[in-house]
């Protein structure tokens, strides 16, 4: 096992923290959804998604995020599943991922998988995560919610890659300044403000089965496009100099899930997006992870009784404009395939767009890329023979 005292590049500086509210916009929401849809504990869940943030940004020394697993919080949030078979679901997907990534099927999967369907899937990603922007988060407040995301954008746009002063801290300040102004009344919380602790949690097999059923298999294609393939590029792209594996971010992400929900915690992953977006505003180390995992481990301690007040006194529009760049950074990856070869910019497209507008459209994508793909290169090969 490496030393984690050797590890002198991870920094805790004024980018770290601009970097650390990258995700903030995709992470939160789901979050505070799961827990009024079900009744999870909030204490367990931050505690527990803040702790895999800090081992996260630890054991990779890179800005790698830890979000919830989509797919699953969608289901949870609009089928009122309940926590113990969100709790089992963890478990099994842990379980797969980690099965997948020991035995070598992870790794000969993602070799298999084209470039340009990777940047599909990116694509794809970012598409969803602009339209949740301009569709939802920046008209929350209506025209002072759109003049508050049109002063977070010239921010942002004037700040964009400044190091030493990092757009995010704005942007952010910006938004606490308006809930301050407008939204936040103290006397609404300072009564329910306490110490808590996660409460143990332990899932039946009957639990485990269901979740893996009704949970764990629509989130498995998501999670392999999206938070092991595309991420594993995604750090390619943004980190050239680090050779991480797609065993290694499987393996990441099975531990997390084993671990996680014997406390109350939610299932996670990593994501591409969340590391575009940590990327976008700054970030160059662990450290923006283990500062946003702090952030949610305080909460959780000491502000899950009024954790629904704190968190909707924060505006939306902020969190769209964050949001927003974080899309652009993944549908700018697609450049380099636009480059080299117009047939694989195509597909790149087709993958993108199918993600995005279809249910289940990043199997669908993926599934439909790989196959165009290999069918064009196989006819390549016959005509030139």
């Amino acid at each position: 096992m490496m030393n984690l005292s050797t590890r002198k590049w991870i920094r805790f500086d004024r980018n770290e923290w601009a970097g650390s509210f990258g995700d903030i916009g995709t992470d939160l929401p789901l979050i505070l959804g799961m827990i009024l849809a079900v009744g999870l504990d909030g204490a367990s869940v931050f505690v527990m998604f803040g702790l895999m943030q800090v081992l996260t940004g630890l054991v990779y020394d890179l800005p790698m995020p830890v979000q919830p697993l989509k797919a699953m919080a969608v289901l949870v949030i609009t089928q009122k599943i309940g926590g113990n078979v969100l709790a089992g679901a963890g478990l099994a997907i842990g379980m797969l991922m980690l099965l997948l990534s020991t035995s070598g099927l992870l790794d000969r999967l993602a070799s298999a998988i084209p470039l340009c369907v990777v940047r599909g899937v990116q694509m794809g990603l970012g598409l969803s995560l602009a339209s949740l922007a301009l569709k939802t988060y920046v008209p929350a407040l209506g025209w002072q919610g759109y003049a508050l995301a049109s002063v977070g954008f010239v921010v942002t746009v004037t700040l964009w890659g400044n190091r030493r002063l990092p757009a995010a801290l704005f942007v952010v300040a910006l938004g606490l300044a308006y809930a301050l102004a407008f939204r936040l009344r103290l006397s609404d919380i300072a009564g329910g403000v306490g110490f808590s602790l996660p409460k143990p949690h332990a899932p039946s097999w009957s639990d485990i089965w269901t979740g893996f059923l009704v949970l764990a298999l629509p989130q498995l294609p998501l999670s392999l496009s999206n938070s092991v393939i595309a991420t594993r590029q995604t750090l390619e792209d943004l980190f050239p100099e680090r050779r991480i594996s797609t065993r290694r971010i499987g393996i990441t992400y099975g531990l997390m899930n084993l671990a996680s929900p014997w406390l109350g915690g939610i299932p996670v992953c990593h994501g591409c997006g969340g590391l575009a977006g940590h990327h976008a505003f700054g970030a160059r180390t662990g450290g923006s992870v283990v500062l946003y995992g702090f952030l949610y481990i305080g909460i959780g301690l000491f502000f899950s009784r009024v954790l629904t007040q704190v968190l909707e006194v924060f505006p939306l529009p902020i969190l769209g404009v964050i949001l927003l760049f974080e899309a652009m950074v993944l549908l700018l990856l697609i450049r380099d395939v636009a480059a080299a070869s117009k047939r694989g910019m195509g597909i790149a497209v087709l993958v993108g767009l199918l993600a995005f507008t279809l249910p289940q459209g990043y199997l669908i994508g993926l599934v439909v890329g790989c196959v165009l793909y290999y069918g064009f290169k196989r006819f390549a090969q016959e005509e030139t023979a």
